[in-house]
């Protein structure tokens, strides 16, 4: 378990922030190649959405065979094909096969970890159109999705059933490995209760109470989820010990637990949201009480991370926002709560476990 106070995320040892970075052998091509990186992502996408890698998986097979089971063009889905194996996702045999590599078995849809929800809902009409307005949000600070969509992306959600399927299947694609991350690299041995703020269908609620006998859980939810989740805790062989309690998170959040949860929560809403939210909890939080916030923190300036490309994908839909740990420090502090530690995961997540600020007793000696 890694752990740390101060933001740090890995063991590598970067340039001081405002170093410049090191040359480039060509920075023309680096450049194009970053240009034709959209391609890359929408070929992804595309093998994702006709299943390419389910088929491979059965056998390598010709261009040909493969577009007449997906009912494609046989030249295109030859083009398609020879794309992705020049980005590893396929490779091409001597006799013409296309054959699943390591990387493109990641596609498959019967694999634990499966990236097929997200490179479908990447490419989909619900999320490509967004990105390409990014200028829009640049320009005004606001969410291109409403610009495209003519609502808020939560609006758009709830009267699309096939959108909406397409969205909660690809948030659920990260949920394995993520809640194995967390239960990996965080001790719930002194908890009683635990509530999950905005825990979805509660499969990392169920993980803490399946492996921690003692504990009993609270889901909080609304109200449309919470129905879906109390079956799936009664099919666990929970349901006496989890519960799922429906309401609105920035009114209200059930109080007395020693334990609350947030699990990328809080990246959804701009400081102002995020912080009424946390002083929600706050007022719902005993003394000894922990709050758990599971996020991503972006990394110091220059760093390469997925998280700052990540954060805009965050402003573009949803004017929410990833951060920086100082950022984290400066919304907690606003809502009466303090950043005891950082706990770093094997997941893109990291545990910041937050105390009340009267209760913490490093706020006496700082």
């Amino acid at each position: 378990m890694t752990s740390e106070l101060g933001g740090r995320q890995g063991s590598s040892s970067p340039a001081p922030a405002g170093s410049p970075a090191a040359p480039v052998a060509n920075p023309r091509q680096q450049l194009f190649s970053l240009l034709m990186g959209c391609y890359a992502a929408q070929c992804v996408a595309v093998a994702a959405d006709l299943r390419i890698a389910d088929h491979l998986h059965e056998a390598p097979q010709r261009p040909s065979d493969l577009a007449h089971r997906t009912q494609c063009d046989a030249r295109a889905m030859h083009r398609l094909l020879r794309a992705l194996a020049g980005i590893e996702v396929c490779h091409e045999r001597d006799d013409g096969c296309f054959e699943l590599t390591a990387t493109g078995a990641l596609l498959r849809s019967d694999v634990p970890g499966s990236l097929q929800p997200i490179a479908r809902l990447i490419g989909s009409d619900l999320q490509w159109p967004t990105l390409g307005k990014l200028g829009h949000t640049v320009r005004t600070g606001q969410p291109a999705f409403e610009h495209v969509f003519g609502m808020s992306m939560w609006e758009y959600l709830a009267t699309h059933a096939d959108a909406h399927a397409l969205f909660q299947s690809s948030m659920s694609a990260f949920s394995t490995a993520e809640v194995r991350a967390i239960l990996d690299n965080y001790d719930f041995s002194d908890a009683i209760t635990v509530v999950d703020v905005a825990g979805g269908q509660g499969n990392l609620l169920a993980a803490i109470v399946d492996k921690y006998p003692h504990v009993e859980g609270i889901l909080f939810e609304r109200p449309e989820v919470t129905r879906e989740a109390r079956d799936q805790f009664v099919a666990n062989g929970l349901g006496h010990r989890c519960q799922a309690i429906a309401g609105d998170m920035f009114s209200t959040i059930p109080p007395g637990a020693d334990c609350y949860l947030m699990k990328s929560v809080l990246h959804n809403w701009d400081d102002e949201r995020a912080t009424q939210l946390l002083r929600t909890c706050r007022d719902a939080m005993v003394d000894r009480a922990t709050l758990l916030i599971i996020t991503r923190v972006v990394r110091p300036a220059n760093e390469p991370d997925v998280s700052k490309f990540q954060d805009l994908n965050m402003l573009i839909n949803l004017n929410g926002a990833e951060r920086t740990a100082d950022e984290f420090r400066g919304l907690l502090a606003n809502a009466d709560l303090r950043l005891d530690e950082i706990i770093a995961t094997p997941s893109p997540l990291s545990i910041l476990v937050c105390t009340s600020g009267a209760s913490n007793p490093r706020a006496a000696r700082d």
